[in-house]
């Protein structure tokens, strides 16, 4: 099924404009639910799920850091950071520690997750070189700048309303 249908416009009647057809979400979801299976199914050699996988990533590459600037860098809610990281924790992957103050906490990436990290790598490429290839280099490299340009427009500043 095609997902455009091109019309005519009555600025450019020569010129076809391209309307979408179906719904966005649905698309995304439907793509994102086989994308996490795949590496999924990949990571389990390590024990390991790619939402476990990034945070190890993110924490060991960014950390120590703050749970809000965990989940702004990674673009998700704190709560879903919250559920997310407890396994994590609970596994000794990642610790919360103090920040500068009382107040505040730091995520912090351990000895033991780093080394898990370092194992499970090896499963997210053979995930990433399996995507490239089923996908093809030059619809992940589109891709990627499709879903760029749509997180940088939601990311943008919302013009003000006079």
């Amino acid at each position: 099924m095609n997902s455009m249908t091109p019309v005519a416009t009555a600025s450019n009647p020569a010129a076809p404009e391209v309307k979408p057809l179906g719904c966005t979400n649905l698309k995304l979801r439907q793509l994102t639910r086989r994308v996490t299976q795949h590496y999924d199914q990949h990571l389990a050699l390590a024990g390991l799920r790619i939402t476990q996988y990034s945070l190890l990533a993110h924490v060991d590459k960014l950390g120590p850091l703050a749970p809000g600037e965990l989940a702004r860098r990674m673009d998700m809610g704190a709560s879903t950071l919250t559920r997310n990281l407890r396994p994590l924790v609970a596994a000794g992957w990642v610790e919360m520690g103090e920040g500068a103050d009382a107040r505040s906490r730091l995520i912090r990436i351990t000895d033991t997750g780093r080394e898990v990290r370092r194992l499970a790598q090896r499963q997210w490429k053979a995930a990433q070189l399996a995507l490239n290839q089923k996908l093809g280099p030059a619809t992940v490299v589109a891709l990627h700048t499709l879903l760029d340009q749509g997180l940088a427009a939601f990311h943008a500043e919302p013009a003000e309303e006079h």
